[in-house]
């Protein structure tokens, strides 16, 4: 004797064992279960499940069975039934590559989800899952830091990633929301190290223009600092340039500076659910270890790697100590600091917003321009424009109920 297959959808106001009861008959029947799944939005529940039941008398019986039970709970009752041909199909797709297309902004408007899905739709390949990451949003009361994420699980074959991405891209510019992609690999789920670049990513500012405002020569500096970031001049020589213009400025001011450093929205959720969560952190910077120390201290960061200002008789003398910390040198201790720790790279996270970011961001499994320069966010593997710091963790698809718990 043969079987069939039925796909059954429930729909209807979800309620405390209404799944219990619906497999209570199937396993009445001896029913096998081959999928199961389902998703409540505002209480009311959306459930699938796909069973095997040998053909004949069993097999109409469970459905009436199944009919009268969900009319009992109150509930609609539909039934599909499915082709060996077409289940067998089915089960061949699980082969297929999988990717994690992740949208976030302060709100999210049909339209940006529209486009985002036709791309995806476009290139043949099947939406899994959708998962809402972030919070229920009022729409009484005012949010103080509104956000909105949702995570999509993608699943085919895909030949060409860059121009996959690149559409995503244009999506971005022109509705003002973020969209990263990723494989969906071992390494996704396995992340241990993030590393951060200090300056405009872990604080909204450029300590090097802070102090040069002090020192009488912002213009000078702030010039020097934009031009290097947006990629116009080489990183070591803007240093050595902008440090020579501080020469003589007292010591004292570092401390002043550093206790007004305003820290970026997100970045303290950020980084204690990171730690909650076994994470390491690190500052890979360009820009001072004074300053990577004192965010440390405050933020609890594990590692810092930064420039030492070289200062003698209570004054910058305008030089530093030991090697300058450039996009180079960033990637070699995002390398080393992997090593050390045993990990392979694509475990590592990389967050930064300049030009001298990128070979790190690019070396890293996952590498995230942060409220970047145009060049560096059209040459990084994923960008954060819309919100705050924390929208890392949605990437690494952490929903909102799990960075509460911190």
């Amino acid at each position: 004797m043969g079987t069939d297959i039925f796909l059954l959808n429930i729909s209807g106001q979800d309620k405390p064992g209404l799944t219990s009861s619906l497999t209570s008959v199937l396993a009445a029947y001896d029913a096998k279960i081959l999928d199961i799944g389902q998703a409540n939005i505002h209480d009311t529940l959306s459930l699938g499940m796909m069973f095997e039941i040998k053909t004949g008398k069993k097999s109409a019986a469970v459905l009436k069975d199944l009919l009268f039970k969900a009319y009992e709970l109150g509930i609609t009752a539909k039934f599909t039934p499915i082709s060996l041909e077409n289940y067998e199909h089915w089960v061949s797709m699980q082969g297929k590559d999988r990717y994690i297309v992740t949208i976030l902004g302060d709100k999210l408007k049909a339209e940006q989800i529209s486009e985002v899905t036709k791309v995806i739709s476009e290139k043949n390949l099947n939406i899994d899952s959708i998962k809402r990451l972030t919070g229920r949003t009022s729409l009484v009361k005012e949010e103080e830091y509104p956000r909105a994420s949702i995570q999509l699980s993608i699943r085919g074959k895909l030949n060409d990633k860059s121009e996959f991405t690149s559409r995503f891209m244009e999506i971005s510019h022109a509705l003002d929301v973020d969209i990263a992609f990723q494989e969906d690999s071992m390494f996704r789920r396995n992340r241990r190290l993030v590393c951060f670049d200090m300056d405009s990513t872990l604080i909204q500012t450029e300590v090097i223009d802070e102090l040069a405002e002090r020192a009488g020569v912002g213009d000078e500096v702030k010039a020097i600092t934009e031009s290097a970031m947006q990629g116009e001049i080489d990183f070591q020589e803007s240093f050595k340039k902008r440090m020579k213009l501080l020469e003589g400025l007292s010591e004292s001011v570092l401390k002043d500076v550093a206790e007004n450093l305003p820290i970026t929205k997100g970045a303290k959720r950020l980084i204690d659910t990171l730690h909650y969560y076994g994470y390491k952190t690190a500052i890979l910077s360009g820009g001072f270890t004074y300053f990577g120390h004192y965010l440390q201290e405050k933020l609890d960061i594990d590692f810092v790697y930064a420039n030492a200002l070289e200062i003698k008789d209570g004054v910058l003398t305008g030089g530093y100590v030991g090697d300058i910390v450039d996009g180079h040198k960033k990637a070699e201790y995002l390398q080393l600091l992997a090593d050390n720790m045993g990990i392979d790279i694509e475990q590592t996270i990389a967050v930064g917003d300049g030009a001298n970011d990128l070979q790190m961001l690019n070396l890293a499994g996952l590498g995230i321009a942060f409220h970047a320069k145009p060049k560096v966010k059209d040459n990084a593997q994923n960008s954060i424009s819309s919100i705050g710091l924390d929208g890392v963790l949605y990437l690494l698809g952490y929903h909102d109920r799990h960075i509460d718990l911190v």
